[in-house]
């Protein structure tokens, strides 16, 4: 019997008929016939987030990873019982401050869970904080499981070292995570730990929260720009970025040199980015996804082009919410009883009416009371936060609340026009101004320094001391205290401060019996010129001192009048 014969037209009518019942009219244009790489039916359907939802939460789970990676490798030589700025020191400024008592106020002003600890141990206690985020976001980095416990403890732990972290985590980027990480929360069931969890879809007020991040994230910075330094009006500010961003890496030592018609696309291209493509996010779903297309490429080239710790690995979070399952379809693979395949199935559930009956029930009416106070929340909080958008005297990178749930978003407002760096250097002379003194450099970890090392390339991972090195070198010392409690622990040989640095001259010989600060200003090497030739990546030029030559004696009365524990000769 032929194929085409008329006793195989019955059952291929009846198979039509069969399809045709099976999709839902008010869904889009019929399931397309075409099939993925692994051979199943594409038919994700859009405006669904399961899949989004997965995605976001590993995402949020890997930069929380690194945060508390920082954490616990930096916190006890910055803020921990002998660091440069104990944190033990200034909870109890604040207890003074509110009459020398844990009250109310002074909790409400320096939220941390470190008010309820025994500060005799404060090392231990940081300790226990960052171990606990590293375990809790691992563990939701590698299974993609999360509920509203967990995502509470994460921000929680990471909420109590930024207000006990002062000046080391006073960056815009800390604030960024605590705000995607309180919205991270309310994305996930109560207590089930489920990548799927079907009786608590991803709420839309929640995505939309997100996508109102990124909104504020990109458009500050763009109002910034244009309100402030004069370089991002005349297009010129690339022409000095890449040379004296604050930590450089390798790409930016190339960049630097690329000709001025690209450095003045970079900026047209910045200004479109961060002012005009932020509004696509309210111009339906192709626009939309084209919105978190392009940030996510923008952040992309930010990221290869410098090391800013990990603002642009967390900026590119909120973008993802842009995406339905449809669009982050191809990120996961296919087959029976993958997840992909659970979505399809739900997707056909509901086209067909079939759905579970609790998601009507009390537990669903709770869900939704939650949902509409965060919405009013957020919208609440949100309004100094605009007025601040909108007003010509904008500030970036502030928060109106020690909660830090909406706050306000920038950076490079201004751009300097040339690199200058501050230098430490001891001697084992005991006369300090003596012409034959030989006085040896201090290396960190990536901060410029040796003309002939290498620039490096760190990012998500962040350096807190190089990255405030920068802060200090076109700022004074009395500005940065903190400069001068290095210099005396420099002079003990202090072995947890020397674990912030590269390279210690004075390793496994007496500590110096000097250690001084010099100011220079740094350019980068011409690619294939002389001292490229030489194995320059960097040429300096000696401005001056920055701080005088100090001894251990020197810097008794200074850090006593401090509070600060006196450094002990090792």
């Amino acid at each position: 019997m032929r194929p085409d014969g008329p006793a195989m037209a019955v059952p291929v009518e009846q198979l039509r008929r069969r399809k045709a019942r099976d999709w839902s009219p008010g869904h889009g244009s019929p399931p397309r016939p075409e099939r993925d790489p692994a051979g199943c039916p594409a038919h994700l359907r859009a405006g669904t987030f399961w899949l989004t939802r997965i995605v976001l939460l590993r995402a949020l789970a890997f930069v929380y990873f690194v945060a508390f990676l920082v954490a616990f490798h930096q916190n006890k030589q910055l803020i921990g019982d002998r660091g440069l700025l104990p944190c033990k020191a200034y909870l109890k400024s604040v207890q003074k401050h509110f009459q020398g008592r844990v009250s109310w106020d002074a909790v409400s002003y320096a939220p941390t869970i470190l008010w309820l600890l025994d500060w005799s141990h404060m090392d231990s206690n940081l300790d226990a904080l960052a171990l606990l985020g590293l375990g809790i976001s691992f563990f939701i980095l590698v299974t993609g499981c999360a509920n509203m416990v967990l995502m509470a403890v994460l921000w929680i732990l990471y909420m109590s070292l930024v207000n006990v972290g002062q000046i080391w985590y006073s960056f815009g980027w800390e604030s960024q995570l605590l705000e995607t990480g309180f919205l991270g929360i309310f994305l996930c069931p109560l207590w089930t730990l489920s990548r799927l969890p079907r009786k608590t879809p991803p709420p839309q007020i929640v995505l939309w929260g997100f996508r109102w991040l990124i909104f504020r994230i990109m458009l500050g910075a763009g109002l910034i720009k244009i309100r402030g330094d004069r370089c991002w009006q005349d297009l010129t500010c690339m022409d000095f970025h890449y040379e004296t961003q604050p930590v450089p890496n390798p790409v930016a030592y190339f960049l630097h040199r690329s000709p001025w018609w690209v450095h003045r696309f970079e900026t047209l291209s910045n200004h479109f980015l961060e002012l005009v493509v932020p509004f696509f996010i309210f111009l339906g779903r192709r626009m939309c996804i084209l919105h978190g297309a392009l940030q996510i490429l923008f952040q992309v080239v930010l990221i290869i082009s410098g090391n800013l710790s990990f603002l642009n690995w967390l900026t590119i979070i909120p973008s993802v919410a842009c995406f339905d399952d449809a669009t982050l379809g191809f990120l996961f693979p296919s087959g029976p009883g993958s997840l992909k395949n659970q979505v399809l199935k739900m997707q056909k559930e509901k086209a067909q009416g079939v759905w579970p009956t609790m998601r009507y029930g009390p537990g669903c009416m709770v869900r939704q009371t939650v949902n509409l106070a965060l919405g009013v929340l957020v919208a609440w909080l949100s309004i100094p936060v605009v007025l601040n958008l909108l007003s010509p005297k904008q500030v970036m990178n502030t928060s109106f609340s020690p909660l830090r749930i909406v706050n306000t978003y920038g950076a490079f407002g201004s751009i300097t026009r040339e690199r200058t760096e501050v230098i430490l250097q001891g001697t084992a002379s005991p006369n300090a101004s003596a012409p034959d003194a030989v006085w040896e450099d201090y290396e960190f970890k990536c901060k410029p320094g040796d003309l002939r090392r290498r620039p490096c390339l760190i990012s998500p991972y962040h350096y807190r001391l190089d990255w405030l090195m920068w802060f200090a070198a076109f700022q004074t010392y009395e500005q940065h205290e903190w400069v001068i409690h290095l210099a005396g622990k420099l002079l003990a040989n202090d072995a947890k401060a020397l674990s912030l640095l590269a390279l210690n001259p004075f390793a496994d010989r007496a500590p110096p019996r000097w250690v001084r600060g010099e100011h220079y200003r740094y350019k980068f090497s011409r690619p294939g010129g002389p001292h490229a030739a030489d194995g320059k990546w960097w040429i300096r030029k000696r401005i001056g001192p920055y701080f005088p030559p100090l001894s251990l004696r020197d810097l008794k009365g200074y850090f006593r009048s401090r509070e600060w524990p006196y450094p002990e000769l090792e």
